[in-house]
């Protein structure tokens, strides 16, 4: 990676000051979530969200990478990361860095929110605060509807330590039999099956003003904990102490030994839901140390491994109040916008019956027009994607469709769709990745229904995940056939494609047609396809293709000409490109990197990227799309599709990003690219030393959120934009 500029010295830019640590870096991505969750100026329910979600998030990340780095502690491995670090310093660091983050959390919880959610009619209420009636009828809920699903587990030496369930809560129990005075410990689990949360009925909730509030209820454990001479009648119980256990839940697979990936990634499934090793163990801090250091011996792990909480475990579960009827305590609901151009589609399902829009176009035509661009959750995923899909199904001129699915909806109506186009008796192919973390099981269940129904199903590459995002529709016209095609950054899943934020191209250019047609046939036979005429394909001509732009406008700054990048992804972690990226800061080229998670990057380093600023976008929708900008001597390049700049990317997946040559569209790329870089409500600066400060409007600027900008886009009511990207100069930090 060393690298000489003209002008300047050598400067080895492999070494490890340069790059931040990427499971630190996530660290800091959670922190930011975190952040929403403390924000005064996000609604209540809405900072209860944000809460769940950095619970659920941090759960994923000790299952995952946690369990990753002590799997290489244990096997002895030393080797350095790229940032200079051994698996166990990354695990020290990690520890440090995030004990006072979940220690803030539940602090915020127990000292902020829930005294918000009292003020605001929802009553979290501890058992021993009950009133008599209340009381009764949570022990009468007890006997009725929890008592006969729990089971409770002796230890002694006829009865091993029971096993925990991952991310399961569970009390452990010390009882004494009153005859002999001889302690016991119990191992009681609060049961998935039941609400974390129980309400008590409106008139033994609080009241306010004579009217019931809008909810009161106990956690589930504590009502379990003060019924538990029930679990175990005769004996004394003495105490209880709540905890919580987090497993490795990584797959284990070696495909290339697998006769048949759908069983071997079955029987994967089977050992994740009894779960790996332990890798974390969260308890109440009151937790006494006799109770913790068995714990901690019969789960083997260590004191590292101990997260004391004060106060409610497993706030993830706070995602349960979301759904309250208390729409002044959320955001503004948001109804996505079907686009001018497909407003006036003719129903593929009513065709040819008699309708008020039997002048409408169908999709087809309005893509033959010129290529369309949608972004989701902005503009509506069913009236666009789904649509088109369904019309293709339908239409009797559509002779085959090939689709890749990473991830979608447990009630799909993409499957749907594809189901009824091979009912209808066209060629369907579909790539599904069995191989999606967390959505295999339900990738399994798609593959076998679309199986029985006449679908060539293809599970992909052996080595490689399938996450590119792509739709390809052959279609007969008259004396010619004609491809259709989708590319897009996220997944066909109607579900997400509400909250996170995507972009898609539909388009029938000849050239994206041929390439997706070659594509396919390498995912699903013996291709092994080594050049594409416009697509960007990972692991075949993507990452070098990437390196000749960067290493362009370094060339055009050289020249004497201006230099730009704007680049917005999920993660940037390869440290190639990010040499690459640095070698062009030396040269005078302007970068603004617009990175939602892990940046590996460190900007601001005179010498090294102080022509680099990146900024972090975190709010109410999840930035999800992927855009790539190049101003090429004014020639602007621009580009959108599924990858991020990470190794596994670039190198372990099929990827495809493609590039966009409809004016109207690269100028309306260029205008979201400007409004995120001028956003001061949910943009973060990253700086040399790896923080992020949150922007704010100055005293005589507006607040500017590039969601709730693209939103007022979307429904036609702005008319005062930010500048499009300024190609000399870098916007100013706001």
């Amino acid at each position: 990676m060393a690298k000489t500029k003209k002008g300047t010295n050598s400067v080895n830019l492999s070494d490890a000051q340069y790059y931040f640590n990427r499971e630190l870096s996530w660290l800091e991505f959670n922190n930011r979530v975190l952040s929403e969750a403390m924000d005064q100026r996000t609604p209540l329910l809405e900072r209860l969200k944000f809460l769940a979600i950095f619970s659920s998030n941090l759960d994923e990340f000790f299952m995952v990478r946690v369990a990753a780095l002590k799997q290489q502690v244990e096997a002895k491995v030393s080797k350095l990361t790229f940032d200079g670090r051994t698996p166990q310093q990354q695990l020290d660091d990690i520890s440090a860095a995030l004990r006072p983050m979940a220690a803030q959390q539940h602090q915020h919880f127990e000292k902020v929110l829930r005294p918000l959610l009292t003020k605001n009619d929802i009553h979290i209420l501890d058992y021993i605060d009950l009133n008599p009636a209340q009381r009764e009828y949570l022990d009468q809920y007890f006997h009725e509807q929890i008592f006969p699903v729990i089971t409770p587990l002796a230890v002694d030496p006829s009865h091993p330590f029971p096993y925990i369930s991952n991310l399961s809560l569970n009390l452990a129990v010390v009882i004494k039999n009153p005859e002999t005075d001889e302690e016991f410990f119990a191992r009681v689990k609060v049961p998935k099956v039941l609400p974390r949360f129980l309400p008590l009925p409106r008139d033994l909730s609080i009241q306010n003003n004579g009217k019931p509030s809008l909810w009161t209820g106990v956690p589930l454990e504590q009502a379990i904990a003060h019924n538990l001479e029930a679990l175990f009648p005769g004996m004394t119980i003495l105490e209880y102490y709540i905890f919580r256990i987090t497993r490795d839940a990584d797959l284990a697979l070696e495909e290339d030994e697998a006769d048949d990936l759908l069983l071997a990634i079955e029987q994967e499934l089977r050992k994740r839901r009894v779960g790996g090793t332990p890798v974390r163990i969260e308890i109440q801090s009151q937790t006494p140390e006799d109770i913790r250091s068995r714990l901690l011996q019969d789960l083997d792990l260590s004191e590292n491994d101990v997260y004391e909480v004060d106060g409610l475990l497993g706030l993830r579960d706070m995602m349960y109040f979301m759904s309250l009827p208390a729409p002044e305590l959320k955001d503004v609901p948001w109804q996505a916008v079907v686009p001018n151009r497909l407003q006036r589609l003719r129903d593929p399902l009513t065709a040819g019956l008699p309708s008020e829009l039997e002048d409408g176009k169908d999709f087809f035509a309005v893509i033959r027009d010129r290529d369309l661009m949608v972004h989701h959750p902005y503009y509506s995923f069913s009236a666009s994607v789904v649509k088109f899909i369904t019309q293709a199904a339908h239409d009797p001129d559509v002779l085959a469709i090939k689709m890749t699915l990473y991830r979608t909806s447990g009630d799909s109506p993409i499957v749907n769709a594809l189901i009824a186009a091979a009912e209808n008796g066209k060629q369907v192919s579909v790539l599904v990745e069995l191989k999606a973390r967390f959505d295999e099981e339900n990738n399994i269940y798609w593959a076998r229904r679309l199986e029985s129904v006449g679908v060539h199903v293809v599970y992909g590459l052996v080595g490689l995940k399938t996450h590119c995002k792509t739709i390809m529709v052959v279609r007969r016209e008259k004396d010619r056939i004609r491809r259709y095609v989708h590319i897009g950054t996220g997944n066909y899943n109607p579900k997400t494609a509400r909250l996170y934020t995507d972009l898609g191209l539909f388009s029938c250019r000849e050239e994206l047609g041929a390439d997706l047609t070659d594509l396919f046939n390498y995912l699903t036979g013996y291709s092994r396809q080594k050049t594409y005429r416009q697509l960007l394909v990972a692991p075949v001509n993507m990452r070098d293709r990437f390196l000749e732009l960067i290493q362009r406008e370094i060339e055009n700054v050289e020249n004497g000409a201006s230099g730009r990048i704007v680049a917005k992804m999920n993660s940037l972690v390869d440290p190639q490109m990010i040499a690459a990226l640095y070698d062009a800061s030396r040269a005078g080229v302007q970068i603004d990197l617009i990175i939602r998670g892990i940046c590996c990057l460190r900007p601001g380093l005179k010498g090294i990227s102080e022509n680099i600023r990146v900024i972090s976008i975190v709010g109410r929708f999840l930035e999800h799309s992927r855009i790539f900008y190049f101003y090429n001597q004014g020639n602007e390049e621009i580009f959108i599709g599924s990858a991020d700049w990470m190794p596994r990317n670039l190198d372990r997946r099929v990827e495809a990003i493609t590039p966009i040559q409809d004016p109207d569209i690269i100028k309306d790329l260029q205008e979201i690219l400007g409004i995120m870089l001028a956003d001061n409500r949910n943009a973060w600066e990253l700086q040399p030393d790896g923080k992020y400060i949150q922007r704010r409007p100055s005293a005589d600027s507006p607040e500017s959120s590039s969601q709730n900008i693209l939103m007022q886009m979307a429904m036609g009511v702005v008319t005062d934009l930010p500048h499009p990207i300024e190609v000399k100069q870098p916007l100013p930090s706001t």
